[in-house]
């Protein structure tokens, strides 16, 4: 069966034909421009309607050289984070006039590379990256920078100083601070630490912020109570099963995402491990799960939806030529967010 040939779409020009009027006043009709009366409006959409007309956005946006469009790449959408984050991202740009695309790199690199490419090509008018896991060269966003599109990276950031854009990021390191504090206060000495790999900005941060708070109070981290890896359930099953196994437990944990917390404390009622009264434990994100398992996880919040106010003004102020006021990044300096420990009863 031989496929059918898509049909040609009707143009402003084939309603203007219909109707017996200039495509210029089609075109102005169809954008609600005052001079064109409201009967004929009317009649223009409604032939439009007829005729299946679609307005060629892509072509609107080579000849205003604006697009309306933010893009957005995020390492996976189904994270508690970042579902927060989009969603209060996306209210704020709508009602700003601003649609967003949102894209997902699975934490692959090469993914990232290739989403940076296509939303380079559909010409959007900034973009918004959490980078992914394993990244840490970022020259696949060159263009945006050359070209002057706004860049704007939140959460997980680039490593290292003087990135040229824009960086809206959490205090990982007080995070980490608090975690470390709070283990100490609650009498915790022999503490396991599960972390994301080193190449990322928060877990990076997060690591130094933990082992100084430690430092202080002259406790350091065993080698074999150490795991820096991907944060997922069956990795923090894997890890936890390798800590748990020997004569020598620990008191403590602090894990660097409320998925391994999780983890944590179904392994411990697994093996009849008490908790807080022989481990107590300590996540990070503050994920409504978090709250509702036995016992509720101590966490540390992120305020996702802060975070996306910071950037969405960001954004706005870039894309509108606003100067830089005190609660937006500037290309200078980073925005910092705050953190906070939430106490419950794994602590």
């Amino acid at each position: 069966m031989t496929p059918k040939k898509p049909k040609s779409e009707n143009s402003i020009v084939d309603i203007a034909k219909v109707l017996g009027i200039s495509p210029a006043t089609v075109s102005r009709a169809l954008n609600n421009n005052p001079r064109i009366s409201e009967a004929t409006r009317q009649r223009v959409k409604a032939m439009a309607k007829e005729m299946g007309y679609r307005h060629n956005s892509m072509a609107s946006s080579l000849r205003n050289r604006r697009s309306n469009i933010i893009g957005l790449i995020v390492p996976r959408i189904s994270m508690y984070f970042h579902v927060f984050f989009i969603t209060s991202l996306q209210r704020q740009l709508q009602a700003a006039g601003y649609n967003l695309m949102i894209c997902q790199s699975n934490d692959s690199v090469s993914m990232e590379k290739e989403l940076a490419n296509t939303l380079y090509s559909a010409r959007v008018d900034a973009l918004v990256v959490s980078l992914a896991l394993y990244t840490e060269d970022i020259a696949h966003f060159d263009g945006f920078l050359q070209q002057g599109i706004p860049l704007v990276f939140y959460d997980r950031v680039p490593l290292g100083a003087n990135t040229p854009a824009y960086i809206v990021k959490g205090d990982d390191y007080r995070g980490g601070l608090l975690a470390g504090n709070h283990l100490m206060q609650a009498g915790c000495r022999r503490i396991a630490y599960i972390s994301g790999p080193q190449t990322c900005s928060i877990y990076k941060e997060r690591t130094h912020g933990f082992t100084d708070a430690l430092a202080k109070e002259g406790v350091s981290l065993r080698d074999e109570w150490i795991y820096h890896q991907e944060l997922t359930a069956e990795n923090a099953w894997s890890s936890l099963r390798r800590i748990f196994d020997g004569t020598n437990q620990p008191d403590g944990l602090f894990a660097a995402n409320d998925t391994t917390a999780i983890a944590a404390v179904e392994f411990a009622r697994e093996r009849g491990i008490r908790i807080p009264e022989d481990l107590k434990i300590i996540g990070y994100s503050n994920d409504p799960r978090a709250a509702i398992i036995s016992p509720a996880i101590t966490s540390i919040e992120q305020y996702p939806n802060a975070m996306a106010d910071k950037v969405a003004q960001t954004l706005i102020d870039a894309l509108q030529g606003v100067p830089n006021r005190s609660n937006t990044a500037t290309l200078a300096e980073p925005l910092v967010c705050p953190v906070d420990l939430v106490r419950r009863m794994t602590t």
